[in-house]
């Protein structure tokens, strides 16, 4: 077996599918050097995920390709609900744009976000991919640097590395390495994807369609000008992708059809059941399986991503303690089990089950869709706050912890960009008005700037949320999360020694933010 020149790497990502090269760009915006390993040469061809939502727009605008993903997407109305007939039951619409600045649903076609990600990845120099080779091994399973072994053409390699993001989809051997278990959320069904590139005047909505018909429940969507996608539970007896596809054609049509893709999965309810053994981490497929009926499979690993790349380059360049990766797991898994469960109860929607009760409830579901704001309720639920933790101090009011801040955009010096090109990479306290003495110290104690939002040269919209959510001041963490807050008429946030002592310790020689965090601990303690 050969030792690799560089055998001791910051971070190994197995796996270059989305999750894994958005983990990379993340960790390389942070300057943590990464090598990604990945078992295909190429972007895998055929298409998959279709749809995101504005949150992970967000997500890859802090990747560092935004303004690319922009160029090769399309908004869309949202989703809607029709029964056995095609007749509108329920509109869930997420039409303009979100609190995160873009379009709440956007349609686009896998292989060209994947491109645009390696592309990306190719330009910096903090990053290297392999492709063509097979992990092989994962492990010790401590809290030190970690063996990963792999084979290329040229034999066997070793190497180690200070941590290891398992992005290597539903059979992941990262989960397998780590012991980790699946927890059946029971929901299992055959489909038949069918992709599409046609001229015709296909009867569509500009958003999804979910087709609540426990015959034949399909999923309909449009993903660029002349592509679409169905997707059909599979029945005993075989149709042609024609016969399927029927009621969106006009009869007489004999133009061009092409079937880009035609093939089958199952659709699957499941999470890992421990999401991280030592320095070993599970993101993606590989720590939880969504059935797709409210797209949102690669927007909750895309989410895995982001919140724990920021916490693994604090721990490695930074001297953060290590008990901050505990809260990866702890609060990306009531989230992503939260997903599941609201994509579950589409796909019992869809199909109503096969019991005897499977008509009262789609009843009951037609009847439930005409309540007065239920619709935007259920829109508004893909990402509800994080749970209270180490990370997010919440008070007697749930107010804004645990709540993405919005971003608007804002004016520097001139120039309109968005609010998180104006904030960076790191945390920062936004405040109603002027910070004072004691905001200021810990800004400067976590290396950080302190931003009053009349001085952000927005619309409004920064101060109108903050007033709204009875703030003077939050303190936003890398990911943009609300991470404690000084309420209206307060004097400093909630209970600072807790979450500080988990972002510096003594281990890594960073002077001037360890003595100014050091004091600041030693103040909030006394």
């Amino acid at each position: 077996m050969t030792v690799d020149e560089a055998a001791r790497v910051p971070v190994v990502i197995v796996g270059a599918g989305p999750v894994g090269v958005t983990a990379a760009l993340l960790l390389a915006r942070h300057g943590i050097r990464c090598l990604v390993l990945e078992r295909h040469q190429d972007v895998y061809p055929l298409p998959r995920a279709v749809a995101t939502d504005d949150e992970v727009r967000r997500i890859l605008q802090a990747a560092g390709v935004g303004e690319e993903f922009a160029a090769i997407t399309r908004p869309a109305n949202g989703l809607r609900l029709l029964d056995a007939r095609h007749r509108v039951m329920a509109e869930f619409r997420r039409t303009g744009c979100g609190r995160h600045g873009y379009p709440q649903t956007s349609m686009f076609d896998q292989p060209g976000l994947e491109r645009v990600l390696r592309d990306a990845l190719a330009r910096l120099p903090e990053c290297e991919l392999k492709g063509g080779v097979e992990v092989t091994g994962v492990g010790p399973d401590t809290t030190g640097p970690v063996r990963v072994t792999y084979r290329d053409d040229d034999g066997e390699h070793e190497l180690w590395a200070d941590a290891v993001l398992g992005c290597d989809g539903a059979n992941s051997l990262t989960r397998e390495a780590i012991g980790a278990f699946w927890e059946d959320l029971r929901f299992e069904e055959r489909w038949t994807v069918v992709d599409v590139r046609t001229g015709a005047d296909v009867r569509c909505w500009e958003g999804v369609d979910q087709v609540c018909d426990p015959h034949r429940p399909a999923t309909f969507m449009r993903v660029g000008e002349d592509r679409y996608r169905w997707e059909f539970r599979l029945r005993d007896e075989r149709e042609t992708v024609r016969e399927l596809v029927a009621p969106w054609l006009s009869p007489s049509y004999d133009g061009d059809f092409e079937v880009v893709r035609e093939t089958q999965y199952t659709f699957r309810a499941r999470v890992a059941d421990r999401w991280r053994s030592g320095r070993v981490f599970l993101l993606g497929d590989a720590a939880h399986l969504t059935p797709p009926f409210i797209g949102q499979g690669l927007c909750s690993g895309l989410r895995d991503a982001y919140n724990l790349t920021w916490k693994l380059a604090r721990v490695l360049r930074q001297g953060g303690d290590e008990r901050l990766l505990d809260t990866y797991e702890s609060e990306r898994k009531p989230h992503a089990r939260h997903v599941i469960r609201l994509a579950v109860a589409m796909g019992w929607a869809m199909t109503g089950g096969q019991d005897g009760a499977a008509a009262l409830r789609r009843r009951a579901l037609a009847v439930a869709c005409r309540i007065p704001g239920l619709a935007e309720l259920a829109g508004r639920d893909l990402s509800p706050a994080l749970n209270p933790g180490p990370l997010v101090r919440r008070g007697v009011r749930r107010g804004l912890a645990g709540t993405h801040c919005p971003q608007p955009w804002v004016s520097v010096d001139g120039r309109r960009t968005r609010l998180d090109e104006l904030l960076g990479d790191s945390f920062t306290v936004l405040t109603a008005t002027g910070p004072g003495p004691s905001l200021t110290a810990l800004a400067h104690g976590l290396g950080i700037r302190a931003l009053s939002v009349t001085d952000a040269g927005d619309d409004g919209t920064l101060a109108a949320w903050m007033s709204a959510g009875r703030a003077d001041a939050v303190l936003l963490r890398p990911d943009r999360v609300v991470m404690d807050v000084v309420p209206a008429g307060g004097h400093d946030f909630t209970s600072t020694a807790d979450w500080a002592a988990l972002l510096h310790t003594t281990r890594s020689p960073v002077p001037a933010e360890r003595t100014a965090l050091k004091s600041l601990l030693e103040s909030t303690t006394r």
